[in-house]
């Protein structure tokens, strides 16, 4: 399996390191993209679903309708100098790729390009598309997509995600909401007249309370994160009237998700009634629950087998060894995914080896991790499947600046291209076996039981940047 346009690709993912950018606001990211993309043969369609940077590139006729998806932003306080295996930030403030979207994107750019290789040998019907999905870390991009059907035609989604470990993606990810709450309370003098003031600050306060005396209430899967945005100023002795909390709030399921988002809204409307103050809900950003595949998965497998893995020059994993030696092995041991099917083999790897050199095998499970992304909204849509690459060393954790730091090494261009490689022979799978496509839709619609798509973000909201 030949990538073409491999070195094009990989500096294409070094530029997009280079110009890290926040969700809806990849300008540079989603330009260099779309303008490879049209250099090299595809249509492509800008500005998909009203998000501004997101796009959809296709190429062919007929189906097999195969999506590839793709990132591109980066992260907050992810800054870190390349190849520098020790904390060394040019702007502690400033963006990084810590999640990898930098590859990710080009990645599904370097799939779609061998499948579309594939559909002129083969010559017959079948459509690739690759998706620009902005805002994955925050925004929800490819939500605001799957609401106004952008992948309705489609028959398969394929994506890829930089990891630790070569692998096939299995389980399921939580439902999430993220939401502002702006509390709106009157000034005066904290000393002369403070019976004349209603402190904002006094509600975020409170509601930050209730919603800890909450968690004892919960499920275990569910999860409730918090910011101040706003306290209100630096002035003690002035009664704040504005302050702000932004809440994430995560569960299972889409149901599940929206029940415990509405005991949140309602904890901070008793702390504006305690507090008499006036509440302003500002509703950011809502993703699906993963819904998962194992037909999909067990084509990605025979893809990883047929592919395989990339080898590692001993300057490439002497590279590796810095940021692996950069923790503790008590540490790299406690970061082993669920859906392993020989633990102790995958423990010995990471003991012995500085980066994951063979296939780790997984078991097919419905366990939910703790975390979110918006393929699960596209899963709801279509049959869809994640493949894992290993591109940095072991011990390394996603949004860390040991991620950002080894973005365009060697390695890190080798899980790319290997990701690329697994998921273009997955498609050429279901281009050849269309009864592999029927078995994905059967486990789809045996999983969805009827139940429809619905997006949690509300139809009046529009693609937005909340800083």
């Amino acid at each position: 399996m030949q990538i073409p346009y491999e070195e094009e690709l990989c500096a294409l993912a070094d530029a997009v390191w280079e110009t890290p950018e926040p969700g809806f606001r990849e300008y540079k990211s989603s330009a260099a993209h779309v303008e490879f993309l049209k250099k090299h043969g595809f249509e492509v369609k800008t500005d998909v679903a009203k998000t501004g940077t997101g796009y959809e590139a296709s190429w062919g006729s007929g189906h097999p309708v195969i999506a590839f998806l793709g990132e591109f932003d980066a992260l907050y306080g992810m800054n870190q100098k390349a190849d520098c295996p020790s904390y060394h930030p040019e702007d502690p403030d400033g963006m990084g790729q810590g999640c990898g979207h930098h590859m990710l994107g080009v990645g599904a750019i370097a799939a779609g390009m061998a499948y579309r290789e594939m559909l002129k040998e083969n010559g017959g019907s079948g459509t690739v598309k690759i998706f620009g999905c902005p805002g994955e870390e925050s925004g929800s991009g490819k939500a605001y997509m799957a609401r106004d059907g952008v992948f309705d035609d489609c028959d398969i989604a394929l994506t890829w995600h930089p990891a630790n470990f070569h692998m096939v993606c299995t389980g399921s990810s939580q439902s999430c909401i993220q939401a502002c709450f702006h509390f709106h309370g009157v000034s005066s003098h904290a000393a002369g007249a403070p019976h004349l003031g209603r402190s904002a600050l006094d509600a975020v306060e409170l509601m930050d309370v209730g919603v800890n005396y909450m968690r004892e209430h919960m499920e275990d899967s569910d999860r409730v994160h918090y910011a101040i945005t706003n306290t209100g100023g630096k002035s003690p002795n002035v009664v704040q009237a504005e302050a702000e909390v932004r809440y994430l709030i995560r569960s299972a399921t889409n149901p599940k998700c929206k029940k415990l988002y509405e005991r949140v809204v309602r904890i901070a409307q008793g702390a504006a009634l305690m507090t008499d103050t006036k509440l302003e809900v500002l509703f950011d950003e809502g993703l699906s629950n993963t819904v998962p595949n194992f037909a999909l998965e067990d084509v990605i497998a025979k893809a990883f087998q047929t592919v395989g893995v990339p080898t590692y020059t001993a300057e490439e994993r002497a590279y590796a060894k810095q940021f692996k030696d950069s923790f503790s092995v008590e540490d790299q041991l406690s970061d082993i995914p669920f859906g392993i099917a020989d633990i102790m083999k995958l423990r010995e790897n990471i003991k012995n080896s500085e980066i994951c050199d063979y296939v780790v095998e997984t078991i097919h499970t419905d366990h939910c991790e703790m975390g979110s992304t918006d393929v699960g909204d596209v899963s709801w849509v279509i049959p869809t499947a994640t493949v894992n690459t290993a591109c940095y060393s072991y011990g390394a954790g996603a949004h860390s600046w040991q991620w950002t730091a080894q973005g365009k090494s060697a390695i890190a261009h080798k899980g790319m291209i290997f990701a690329a490689k697994v998921m273009a022979e997955s498609a050429k799978t279901l281009l050849e076996h269309p009864e592999e496509i029927k078995k994905a839709w059967d486990e789809f619609d045996k999983r969805l039981d009827g139940e429809k798509y619905e997006c949690l973000i509300p139809k009046e909201i529009e693609p937005h940047v909340i800083d």
